[in-house]
């Protein structure tokens, strides 16, 4: 693939070079049209088996987006612009461990691969274990409808890393629902096993906590709304992160950078 270096800046279609961009590198690339007809990959037998990639990779993207769904309220300040894929390569290895359908049909059954997601930060470049290192537990009931963020009191100029200008802070805890996914052959694509319940979520904030001044003990609870109680299809997702605000006044500045999300369990 070239790269183009020069300062002429177009996409498109030249002769038998195209010139695009990709999502989240710099620069703009040029490569050489060609490949085959979009009729040819969806009903030549040579393509059968990149019919299948494409049919789940399509159910991967959607379960991924079931994730940030949940999320939304907080996504856009917490997310890198990779997120999206990240998210179905995540779930791309998930559908590769169902070994009960076949190729281009396989489940994406994250109830039994929920490892998986522990641990995943929503944006790559910023950790909440290198931003927030006070002690912190967490937990939920036993029919994953709560869950609680509890921190014990602490200092944050020793254990919060805050962006230069900023004055306060907020935790965040959430449980959010996402359903394992399935084909329907009645609809011809991948659905929700529960899709009641699916992206259903809840996220609580801490109250706007001074980052020079010592913090008391604090807890976080978040639970799911109108009673909703997870079932055997699906997985609760709860997550953890900071916010970080810039006190005018009366007033509250959310920074947009230095904030964090990350999913601490998955259950």
């Amino acid at each position: 693939m070239a790269r183009q270096k020069g300062v002429i800046k177009y996409v498109g279609t030249l002769g038998d070079i195209r010139h695009f961009k990709i999502k989240g590198q710099e620069g703009y690339f040029a490569g050489m049209v060609g490949g085959p007809t979009g009729d040819q990959v969806l009903t030549a037998p040579e393509f059968e088996r990149t019919r299948e990639n494409m049919n789940e990779f399509g159910a991967c993207a959607k379960a991924g987006k079931s994730v940030r769904t949940g999320l939304s309220q907080v996504m856009k300040q917490m997310a890198d612009s990779q997120v999206t894929g990240r998210l179905t390569s995540i779930m791309k290895k998930i559908n590769l461990e169902d070994q009960t359908e076949a190729r281009g049909y396989r489940k994406i059954e994250i109830t039994t691969q929920r490892n998986y997601l522990k641990g995943f930060e929503f944006d790559k470049n910023s950790s909440f274990n290198g931003i927030f290192n006070a002690p912190f537990s967490l937990t939920h009931t036993v029919g994953r409808e709560s869950g609680e963020f509890v921190v014990d009191a602490f200092n944050p100029a020793n254990l919060v890393n805050a962006p230069s200008g900023a004055t306060h802070f907020r935790l965040i805890t959430s449980l959010s629902v996402v359903s394992d996914f399935e084909y329907n052959a009645t609809t011809n694509s991948y659905d929700p096993m529960d899709a009641a319940l699916n992206e259903v979520n809840d996220i609580q904030y801490s109250p706007f906590l001074d980052l020079y001044a010592p913090v008391p003990a604090t807890t976080i609870v978040a639970t799911l709304p109108n009673g909703a109680i997870p079932t055997v299809n699906t997985t609760v997702l709860q997550c953890i992160g900071i916010e970080f605000y810039q006190q005018v006044g009366p007033n509250y500045y959310l920074f947009s950078s230095g904030n964090c999300l990350k999913v601490e369990d998955a259950f």
